[in-house]
């Protein structure tokens, strides 16, 4: 990419990211474009459907925010996986609209699950190793315990004190206990509908 079509890609991109969320998954790409100081042929040029732009911010969100959360490595591993949890929670909060309109695609939300999950897995690791949390744990029950917390964040909150004292609670489930957690389904929690059922 040239110099000057990465520059307008990242203006796009992080224009899309203050639209979708001051306005709402309603924001226009004439509207993106006014912010960003582009035309808007520029933005069909760079992103050839809305569809495309969701998913160019989506990959924003992950790579710039949420990656960098999971590749904490300190010498406390109770503190890295608890933290990134609360870390993770925030972001999220935050992107509530960019997230929602991730899961439209379905796959693209499935894949993004499957990276966010395979992220977290050393840090998981090194916690069961250090034996500060549940050894039967999987990366998908903090992918679970992060989409559980964000119901709790509703516009009557607005410091976060439900997400954070309910995240707590579901923290303090990860520490060892003499009780084994009931096993999962076999199927993934997070697969489409219908993923892995034979064909007719």
């Amino acid at each position: 990419m040239r110099a000057d079509a990465a520059r307008n890609h990242e203006r796009i991109v992080g224009a899309a990211v203050l639209a979708f969320e001051e306005i709402g998954p309603q924001a226009t790409l004439e509207e993106i474009a006014a912010r960003a100081n582009v035309s808007v042929m520029t933005v069909y040029r760079r992103f050839r459907s809305r569809d495309q732009l969701v998913r160019a911010v989506f990959d924003h969100v992950l790579t710039t925010e949420l990656q960098p959360i999971t590749a904490v490595h300190t010498d406390d591993p109770w503190q890295d996986l608890t933290g990134m949890l609360e870390a993770v929670t925030e972001v999220l909060a935050r992107r509530r609209v960019i997230i929602s309109l991730a899961h439209e695609f379905v796959t693209f939300a499935n894949e993004s699950t499957q990276l966010f999950m395979h992220a977290i897995e050393p840090m998981l690791r090194r916690a069961i190793d250090a034996g500060v949390v549940r050894p039967e744990l999987l990366p998908r029950d903090l992918t679970v315990i992060t989409v559980m917390n964000l119901a709790t964040v509703h516009p009557g909150d607005p410091q976060g004190e439900d997400r954070r004292r309910y995240l707590a609670l579901l923290i303090d489930g990860l520490r060892p206990s003499p009780v084994t957690l009931p096993p999962p389904s076999p199927h993934d929690f997070f697969e489409p509908p219908g993923a892995g059922e034979p064909a007719p």
